[in-house]
């Protein structure tokens, strides 16, 4: 038990403190914001107002964050002239996210198949070519390269191209849109990007027509098959479900394997550990996947449709809650020395990076053996991998949902 445990001394607000400006103000680098811990000790149940709509309560601590999760009680739809917490100007659809069984068990029985934890391993040969190609091709261009542009985005495009059957040599095309769109749902807004969402969503749309005239074996041709044989699709839900799977499969992953490695140089004795002990790579996977904040705040939030009882009190019915992940995987009463780096960590598995519930993210299996097969590329083809610059000079994105250095220069 660290320092930070709930214990007599460190007693709690009787009631709701005062509200609070939400997303709290912004940190450099990968760092979690100190208000964090002071809300997960003191305030469970946290007033905040985000920059547009209603008022909410963050919940911080990590078994409230996964009750919000699991309760069908917190509903992810938005209930009818309400106006939602957010940090865009305008409501930005999510199609999937936004939805609540029955609905969203309908659709998301449909793709769960296609992210087994058996077909990611079966996709793991050709990952790990993928992924070798790309350390060889940094190797030979030496002697230093930008992780980001070499390496961290191409990677997991060749891998959801392959899944989902979006032609590889359009990459840079819908990299540009996503990237937008990324800037558009982390609060950056403007017409250009939400051009953006509408230029890749007519082009999943040509996709999905050239699918149905000339099927292959990927998933959207599968999705496309299911649309039109047993009409458990709307064509608009087939068309933002394509576009929804591309972005999750690219954007969070690229992020990940730069933060992760952003991590691992900052750590060297760490970083030393895993080189020493390949061994480790899962259990690394997972303890990087706890400590790292991928997000920059908490986001879409679930509304009580009935009184629930937290740690922290009762939410009221019709309150919108913001779960934050990132607080709630530092959380001393389940993690000892949370703010701690330690990939051989016992219990680092049980992270709640993934959600939990009904919204846990369908393609964890698939993140799991990507995220393994890039450090192990990486640590395999450089031996001597290391950062080329002061950690302090590294350029971080802004205006983004989720964070990431905008280059990270490595060396050999």
């Amino acid at each position: 038990m660290t320092a930070e445990s709930r214990d007599p001394g460190l007693a709690e607000q009787d009631g709701p403190g005062p509200e609070r400006p939400y997303p709290f103000t912004p940190t450099r680098s990968l760092d979690l914001h100190a208000l964090y811990q002071q809300v997960r000790k003191n305030e469970p149940l946290c007033p905040v107002r985000m920059p547009y709509g209603d008022p909410g309560l963050l919940v911080t601590r990590y078994e409230d964050v996964k009750a919000v999760f699991a309760d069908p009680r917190f509903r992810r739809a938005v209930p009818a002239g309400v106006d939602q917490p957010r940090v865009t100007p305008d409501l930005v659809p999510l199609g999937l996210m936004d939805m609540d069984p029955p609905e969203h068990t309908r659709i998301r029985r449909l793709i769960a198949a296609s992210f087994t934890a058996q077909r990611a391993e079966s996709m793991r040969p050709a990952t790990e070519r993928l992924a070798a190609g790309l350390v060889a091709a940094m190797v030979e261009a030496g002697p230093t390269a930008d992780l980001v542009r070499d390496f961290a985005v191409p990677f997991p495009i060749g891998v959801i191209c392959e899944l989902l059957g979006v032609p590889f040599e359009d990459r840079h095309r819908f990299h540009h849109w996503i990237t937008e769109v990324n800037r558009l749902v982390g609060g950056d807004g403007g017409q250009a990007r939400m051009a953006s969402m509408g230029e890749l969503l007519m082009y999943m749309g040509e996709l999905v027509k050239k699918r149905r005239a000339e099927p292959a074996a990927d998933l959207i041709s599968e999705l496309v098959a299911a649309r039109d044989r047993e009409d458990r699709l709307t064509e608009e839900e087939l068309v933002f479900l394509c576009m929804l799977l591309l972005i999750a499969g690219y954007e969070t992953t690229a992020n990940e394997i730069a933060d992760f490695a952003y991590v691992l140089f900052t750590h060297p004795e760490q970083l030393a550990l895993l080189k020493s002990r390949p061994e480790l790579l899962p259990d690394a996977v997972e303890e990087l996947l706890r400590f790292t904040p991928l997000t920059v705040s908490a986001a879409y939030p679930r509304y009580a449709a009935a009184e629930v009882e937290l740690s922290g009190g009762t939410v009221p019915v019709g309150c919108p809650v913001l779960t934050s992940t990132n607080a709630a995987n530092r959380d001393p009463e389940v993690f000892d020395g949370p703010d701690l780096l330690d990939l051989t960590r016992a219990n680092g598995r049980q992270h709640l990076s993934f959600g939990h519930g009904a919204h846990h993210c369908t393609g964890a299996s698939l993140a799991r053996m990507e995220l393994q097969v890039a450090l192990g590329a990486l640590l395999a083809g450089m031996p001597g991998l290391r950062l080329a610059c002061d950690p302090e000079d590294v350029e971080w994105k802004t205006g983004v949902l989720f964070r990431g250095p905008e280059t990270l220069p490595i060396a050999w």
